[in-house]
């Protein structure tokens, strides 16, 4: 039987990355009962990367890393100067994680995170390919895996679908670049929630669960007993994080990247705790004989 690790983002419970706020949020997390600690890195030239790793320690938390990039350090521009501020972004967050603990930094590492003017340039995408064999292979050195997490039309010009995902991993082609697909993003691009689980099927290595809107799990019109089953059905044993924003927790970069621009909540360990027993029954409930 698949027993899958739980995990939050950190944007649950503080936006910044301060050692006291690191302290609390994995204090609260543990509190909540989850595995994993997920933390963004866009803020991370002010995280103190041995502070965090002895409260995670501490807790007995995994910890898994997460980015997009800004449009002055975009990996998929045709500006080569753009592509090399990218490359070492991404270089430098892939340290941190390892030297967090991490063994999995995944996101949108492909391209900025905001909503693009015009598709995706070949040359564009010749370079996010380039730009992540490179990071593949020295994440391979490490004994880590790549994430390309599926956002949506809004945030990506990229890749918007399990499909695209697929075929970019192909082209880069490293084992250890596996597929990171999201209930939010999916709602907005896919068909619906089981073909493109089945379709990554055995190259999975990330879920991120979140509502239509980024609140409550089961507030919304998600079909999760759909989305948990087709996990089942592929016997997906990764990781499966909570993800929510509400601008009652604002981080000095990604709450504007991402558009949290009302409260959808204000207690975040309550939320945190709501989460867990919810993926935990809907885990339980759709895992069946399969």
């Amino acid at each position: 039987m698949t027993i899958n690790k739980l995990g939050v983002h950190a944007l649950v419970f503080s936006g910044g990355t301060t050692p006291d706020e690191v302290t609390y949020t994995v204090d609260q997390a543990k509190k909540a009962g989850y595995d994993i600690l997920e933390m963004s890195l866009h803020d991370a030239v002010n995280l103190d990367v041995p502070s965090a790793k002895s409260a995670l320690d501490a807790a007995g938390m995994d910890i898994v890393c997460s980015r997009g990039l800004a449009f002055d350090a975009d990996v998929s521009s045709s500006d080569s100067a753009v592509v090399a501020r990218g490359a070492k972004l991404l270089q430098d967050s892939l340290q941190i994680t390892a030297d967090l603990g991490g063994t999995h930094f995944t996101g949108a590492l492909y391209s900025a995170l905001g909503k693009y003017g015009q598709p995706l340039s070949a040359a564009g995408r010749a370079n996010v390919v380039a730009v992540l064999q490179d990071l593949a292979k020295e994440a391979q050195t490490k004994g880590m895996t790549l994430g390309l997490e599926v956002c949506n039309r809004y945030e990506t010009n990229v890749i918007n679908t399990a499909s695209q995902a697929l075929t970019l991993a192909d082209d880069i082609g490293e084992d250890n670049v596996l597929i990171h697909l999201d209930s939010y993003h999916m709602n907005i691009e896919e068909d619906d929630f089981v073909r493109p689980i089945l379709l990554a099927g055995s190259r999975l290595g990330y879920i991120h669960v979140g509502e239509n809107h980024r609140g409550y799990l089961g507030s919304g019109h998600l079909d999760f007993t759909s989305f948990f089953h087709a996990l089942a059905q592929v016997e997906y044993a990764g990781a499966i994080t909570f993800e929510s924003f509400s601008s009652a927790v604002v981080s000095p970069t990604l709450s504007n990247d991402l558009a949290i621009w009302r409260n959808l909540w204000n207690d975040g360990p309550g939320l945190a705790k709501h989460a867990h027993n919810y993926m935990s029954t809907m885990l339980e409930a759709n895992r069946g004989d399969l």
